[in-house]
């Protein structure tokens, strides 16, 4: 896809990748709806763009009236009026043992991962169907193809948007819209507690900048469709051997596991 000119919504702009991607878009000339819950950190985004025609939206998206401020961006009687693409780059994250999360912790992992991409995809689809062509791509993570220990509320939820990614584009296999998945692994965001980074030190886990992060997505915008797309190596072999040989996995896990379990008790004392 030409980005050149075209409005693109970006949720979680304000985040480590959200803010990178909107960086890249900026160059090619995109027109962005920059979407998170504060001014100030929307405000510290659009400073570092070249355009002056994007829009900042104050929203949160887990909530109803959050929603309904980014739908009003698109209010109109225009049947064309709409983004061309949307991705949904919002996100949290924590590392803790299922058991001594509270209610609260796995409410909140799940409706901001999945509930709040889905329906702000319900939101905004139907004007999407009407454009020549159009793209949701939502943005996942490795953790959404191999169950993590520490991380279950985590891949819970995305797990659920790799589903929802893969049931909506076929579902809209017959129009213009087309639906893909990223899935970066370990980045370097303010998304990590102390405690990830550690642990990922530990462990010897690769880490990839949001920089890099955000030239994939964008590629995955401006390039040949595809459905999805994994990043980093060997991570994208083990997405492959957990859904052939999982017990493989299990068996690696299982070696690190008293060294994740130091790590995610650490965060609840």
């Amino acid at each position: 896809m030409d980005i050149q000119g075209k409005t693109i919504v970006l949720t979680g702009a304000s985040g480590g990748i959200g803010r990178a991607v909107a960086v890249a878009l900026d160059k090619f000339g995109a027109r962005l709806v920059l979407v998170g819950r504060s001014q100030a950190r929307l405000d510290a985004v659009t400073d570092g763009l070249q355009g002056r025609h994007h829009r900042t939206v104050v929203a949160d998206l887990t909530s109803n009236a959050g929603r309904a401020n980014l739908r009003q961006v698109f209010a109109g009687d225009d049947s064309t009026e709409g983004p061309d693409v949307l991705v949904n780059c919002l996100g949290v994250n924590a590392l803790k043992l299922f058991h001594e999360q509270s209610a609260d912790d796995i409410e909140s992992q799940v409706t901001t991962n999945l509930l709040s991409p889905m329906l702000v995809c319900h939101d905004l689809l139907p004007a999407m169907v009407r454009k020549p062509e159009a793209l949701i791509l939502n943005i996942g993570s490795t953790f959404g193809s191999i169950g993590y220990p520490g991380f279950s509320s985590y891949c819970a939820s995305k797990f659920g948007l790799r589903g929802f990614t893969e049931a909506l584009r076929r579902e809209l296999a017959d129009t213009p819209v087309r639906v893909s998945y990223v899935a970066p692994r370990a980045t370097r965001t303010d998304l990590n507690s102390p405690e990830i980074n550690a642990m990922n030190d530990a462990l010897g886990t690769s880490t990839d900048d949001p920089i890099a992060v955000a030239g994939a997505i964008v590629d995955m915008i401006r390039g040949t469709p595809r459905a999805s797309r994994f990043l980093g190596w060997p991570e994208k072999l083990f997405v492959r051997v957990n859904a052939l040989l999982p017990q493989l996995v299990d068996k690696a896990l299982r070696k690190q596991l008293p060294l994740i379990r130091r790590f995610a008790q650490s965060t609840s004392n």
